[in-house]
């Protein structure tokens, strides 16, 4: 501003033209916009380096649950799972189980049913005792393994900010597009996302903000279902959709539960009766 300021009281007393004061002008506004971006790289230097400490603290996190050392890929046959003295807490003082014994035989349907916080859906949570997997402890095979012949359909459904598309095809990513459809269909929910103008490729939002909580459910039900693992847990996987919808997914899961171990943890016996 004391440039152009002097340069206004030049041609004020004559020693500078009109033109000159445009060109002072000019030079000033090809020297102020270069010196503003350097605030805005300066700016966003520093959040990327902030992100990028988060992002190798978090790499160097070691995981709460490491294989133990050679860890064997598991072997599944029958699929037999045996609970042996299972117990679990939040903390030492308050134990959630403590000395849980059962077996679920290959290819049946087991039921859980209890109150809110008794425990249900603790059960994959095993701190102390054994869980077996056709005699194998699950505790001393690789963890991949575990987890590639386990599907599972939560309470709280884990979806992430894309694409319908993405978030049923997680379940198994090699799928092909037809193969993502027909689970979508046996999930009942094809007919809602053909109805969006986006279709498949319709964005959810963060954590499936825009799909209700029946939407939610059936996503994760599609997903499971594309998995198509040997072993299925639904943890009140119909407790958000409409009588008329639970009956309908309750039909298809009980086809594809067959010959499957199957555990299911509910709090209406309605929808354990089959077990």
């Amino acid at each position: 501003m004391f440039i152009l300021w002097r340069a206004t009281q030049g041609v004020i007393a004559g020693h500078l033209t009109l033109g000159d004061l445009v060109l002072i002008n000019t030079f000033m506004l090809q020297l102020y916009v270069p010196l503003n971006f350097l605030g805005v790289v300066y700016r966003e230097l520093k959040q990327s380096l902030a992100d990028m400490d988060r992002m190798f603290t978090l790499l160097g996190a070691g995981r709460e649950v490491p294989d133990v050392p050679n860890a064997p890929s598991l072997v599944v046959g029958s699929a037999e799972v045996r609970f042996e003295n299972v117990s679990f807490s939040y903390e030492r003082m308050r134990p959630i189980l403590h000395g849980v014994d059962f077996t679920i035989p290959a290819g049946t349907t087991t039921a859980v049913v209890g109150h809110s916080g008794s425990g249900k859906s603790t059960l994959g949570r095993e701190q102390g005792g054994r869980i077996l997997l056709d005699g194998q402890d699950i505790r001393d095979v690789a963890q991949d393994s575990l987890r590639a012949l386990i599907g599972i359909v939560p309470q709280d459904t884990v979806l992430f900010n894309d694409s319908i598309y993405y978030n049923i095809a997680y379940g198994r990513p090699s799928a092909s597009r037809n193969e993502v459809i027909a689970a979508a269909r046996a999930a009942h929910i094809h007919e809602f996302i053909k109805s969006l103008p986006a279709g498949y490729e319709t964005p959810i939002g963060e954590r499936g903000l825009k799909l209700s909580g029946g939407e939610k459910q059936r996503v994760a039900i599609a997903r499971t279902l594309l998995k198509n693992p040997p072993l299925l847990i639904f943890d009140e996987a119909t407790s958000a959709l409409d009588s008329k919808s639970e009956r309908a997914i309750q039909h298809k899961l009980d086809l594809i539960a067959r010959e499957r171990m199957t555990l299911i943890i509910a709090h209406r016996l309605s929808t354990v009766v089959h077990a």
